[in-house]
């Protein structure tokens, strides 16, 4: 079985619901009463509530738009907001303008957030602030991703930098739900900052990162999250090939391929995937590079269009780009590539389909003009500027385009498109996020202001967009093909119960309802499931991962459940079974309910008692880390003995985490630092001299407590065996502190293993 159908085997199972299969609609009891629904005559045609806009291609159909203007003298600038400075592209929704920022840079408040302002003045109206915590995100590229609005419920989506993913209410600002995707699900934020961006279709939002997780998906994988809109719940999460060479910031693309729905993105196993939007099943997959792929694709009827600029699949030269026959189904990279351009670097812009061409733009500013029907060149334009990592906009006969300091306004012609009008930038301002349309207005986002270009006088009128592609509706005889279980992840603690609900499927991912269907629940690895799908779990105060399995009509769907009882824990190892592995070593697993853990760390014999190692011998895994429980603990205490082994004189970095902060015994710099965004010391941290020694026991304490709204940090090391110190070797207090957060373990092991025994965690 490939990695990724037994990650759909795995993670469909843990969704709550009722035992009958209900209608599409039914979802929406979860939430009777606390959202607001906009009737769909006040969805606005104008409003551009995605980063590609309302047909998620980069066109908008307004006319009347603006041909140039002037930020040194303010031509047809109606407002610029330097609050609004951001590397993000901005949405527009009911009158609104949203988008990621940073928030007091360079201060000890740094900090992300959603910030709304009204689309016609700029004048801001609410912002919702969260820190950036266990990141190795620079604060360069905070706003990496982009915010989705859902015009049906006015709610805005935002996933964070450190993973903090966020429903928020358009109107008021106020968090509605939010997930940890980085302490629940294993989202790995890289110092290369790649963060998705949410899509919104029917009751779903999804999301996607590189996750390792818990249990037997602790592999990582680029693995998509499809939460219920209203309510956060896990509906369906699965992913791709298993060891991705990257992360990655392709959005997919939603579409109807041969009638069916598909959400086409690019992945970071370097390889073009569809997958049904409702259930997570792929349709299909065409490997286009050894590497991650980052621009989104776009979709013309039954054609892909897709490109990257890393290294090509079958020979040692760089970029393609490539149409492909998205009507098919399995392994395409074969039978569904209709032509492919080798040696086209377009890794960074997502390109333009426009009257039967193609426009992209390469990594060094050359915009390739494609015949889409064989892949020839038609013609090429070569920009002004640096490197381009905005994507372009058509509108009105125009493409609006940038390169990261030169605005441009291009007109296609007979051979390619010219340059009518272009604009330098500021020294220092860039443009990361792309332009958008909306109302008769252009905005433009860079790191040093947003600006809002257009016609005082302009009234805003768009022509007709073409019709939506229609799926083929689901027949009377449409045969069960696919069980779904909801919620497909869970976290309870012992004694607690999980309602699950289940949802049958046709084999193009549509709901069908079969109320004679009769279901049959059973359970693995601790707890209780009734007749009923009603799972409880056991009363000890163990931590035990729950498989359930429901099977209905010859289909089978299971859901996960992770039961992590409450406060005190304590992990010692000593009765972990050990088996011998292909090296012939005895080793064991970490607590399977830990996320990021297993892989990265065996149990193993050190000097006749049972450890954990963090090993050295997974290259991309030796600087990693794991967490433990509930994210909503606070105010509590994390102790360990720590070794740390040597290789060549250098020593490893070994780390306690409490409430999204890290102590860390770091060996080479014979130092304790107490920090909580990696990469941004100066937000916040402490340093203090430590000297240690190799291959000696010690323990760490690490005290996390919440006093007046601000993080007080505490932690000690000190010789395993010999007394307390009384005095704590290490004290910090964060004015912007985080208030809540899962324990857990951070290393790095490039140089040497670590070892560690007699977890405990505490509350304070």
């Amino acid at each position: 079985m490939s990695p990724i159908r037994t990650a759909v085997a795995l993670v469909i199972l843990l969704v709550p619901l009722s035992t009958s299969l209900p209608a599409a609609d039914d979802d929406k009891k979860l939430d009777a009463g606390k959202q607001t629904t906009i009737a769909n005559s006040q969805i606005d045609p104008l409003d551009w509530p995605s980063w590609r806009g309302p047909e998620q291609n980069g066109i908008s159909r307004e006319t009347g738009l603006i041909d140039s203007w002037d930020p040194r003298r303010g031509t047809n600038v109606l407002w610029k907001k330097p609050e609004l400075a951001t590397r993000s592209t901005p949405i527009v929704m009911h009158g609104k303008l949203y988008v990621l920022c940073r928030h007091d840079p360079d201060t000890p408040r740094d900090a992300e957030k959603l910030v709304c302002a009204d689309a016609a003045t700029g004048e801001i109206l609410w912002e919702n602030i969260f820190n950036v915590f266990l990141s190795d995100v620079p604060p360069e590229r905070v706003g990496w991703s982009n915010c989705a609005g859902d015009p049906a419920t006015g709610r805005v989506y935002a996933l964070g930098v450190c993973g903090l993913f966020l429903c928020i209410d358009g109107e008021t600002g106020q968090t509605i739900w939010s997930r940890s995707l980085s302490e629940e699900f294993g989202l790995l934020s890289t110092y290369g900052g790649r963060t998705n961006t949410p899509v919104i279709f029917e009751d779903l939002v999804i999301i996607s990162a590189v996750m390792t997780n818990w249990g037997e998906l602790a592999l990582p994988a680029h693995r998509f999250l499809a939460f219920n809109k209203n309510t956060g719940e896990v509906v369906w999460f699965n992913g791709t090939r298993l060891r991705p060479d990257d992360t990655t910031y392709s959005t997919p693309a939603l579409a109807v391929l041969a009638g069916q729905a598909a959400m086409v993105f690019g992945s970071g196993d370097g390889a073009v995937w569809a997958l049904q939007p409702r259930t997570g099943v792929p349709i299909w997959n065409y490997r286009l590079s050894l590497r991650g792929l980052n621009i989104s694709p776009i979709v013309q009827g039954d054609t892909i269009y897709m490109a990257q600029s890393e290294e090509n699949r079958d020979d040692n030269t760089m970029g393609a780009f490539v149409a492909i026959d998205g009507s098919k189904t399995g392994d395409v990279t074969e039978s569904g590539e209709v032509w492919r351009v080798k040696q086209v670097m377009v890794g960074k812009s997502s390109p333009l389909l426009v009257d039967g061409r193609l426009y992209a733009l390469d990594d060094a500013n050359v915009v390739y003009i494609i015949d889409p029907a064989t892949g020839k060149q038609i013609g090429r334009t070569r920009l002004t500027g640096t490197i381009t990592r905005a994507s372009p906009v058509y509108a009105d006969g125009k493409i609006y385009a940038c390169t990261t300091t030169v605005w441009h306004v291009l007109e296609p012609a007979e051979r390619g498109a010219e340059v009518v009008h272009r604009v330098r930038f500021s020294q220092g301002e860039e443009v990361h996020g792309s332009p958008i349309v909306s109302h008769g207005r252009i905005y433009l986002p860079t790191t040093s202001t947003m600006y809002c270009l257009g016609l005082d006088d302009a009234q805003a009128s768009a022509d007709e967009r073409p019709a939506p592609p229609q799926e083929t509706p689901p027949g009377g005889q449409d045969r069960p093909a696919h069980l779904q279980v909801v919620p497909a992840e869970s976290l309870i603690e012992p004694g607690e119960t999980v309602q699950f609900k289940v949802r049958l499927f046709n084999g193009r991912g549509q709901p069908i309802a079969d109320d004679d269907t009769k279901l049959s629940f059973s359970v693995e690895g601790g707890g209780q499931v009734s007749d009923t799908g009603i799972f409880t779990a056991d009363s000890l105060p163990a931590h035990t991962g729950s498989l359930v399995t429901v099977k209905a009509g010859g289909l089978t769907a299971a859901a996960r459940i992770r039961v992590v009882p409450p406060l005190p824990w304590k992990f010692d190892f000593d009765d972990t079974p050990l088996a011998a592995n292909k090296a012939n070593v005895k080793e064991g697993e970490p607590p399977i309910t830990w996320i990021g853990a297993r892989y990265r760390h065996k149990i193993r014999q050190l000097d006749g008692e049972k450890v954990m190692v963090k090993v050295s011998t997974i290259p991309k895994g030796t600087r990693s880390q794991s967490w433990m429980g509930h994210t909503d603990l606070s105010d509590y205490t994390i102790q360990a003995d720590v070794r740390g082994a040597t290789n060549d004189g250098k020593l490893p970095q070994i780390g306690l985490i409490a409430q999204r902060y890290t102590l860390d015994l770091m060996g080479n710099a014979q130092s304790l630092q107490i920090r909580s965004w990696t990469s941004h010391l100066a937000r916040f941290s402490k340093t203090v001299p430590f000297a240690w020694e190799a291959d000696r026991w010690y323990t760490m304490k690490f005290r996390a407590a919440t006093e007046d709204g601000k993080a007080v940090l505490r932690g000690k090391v000190w010789p395993r065996g010999e007394s307390e110190p009384d005095e704590w070797s290490i004290r910090a207090v964060d004015e912007a502190g985080n208030l809540a957060g899962s324990p857990g373990l951070f290393g790095k092991a490039d140089d040497a293993e670590i070892y560690l025994d007699n977890i405990t965690i505490t509350a304070n």
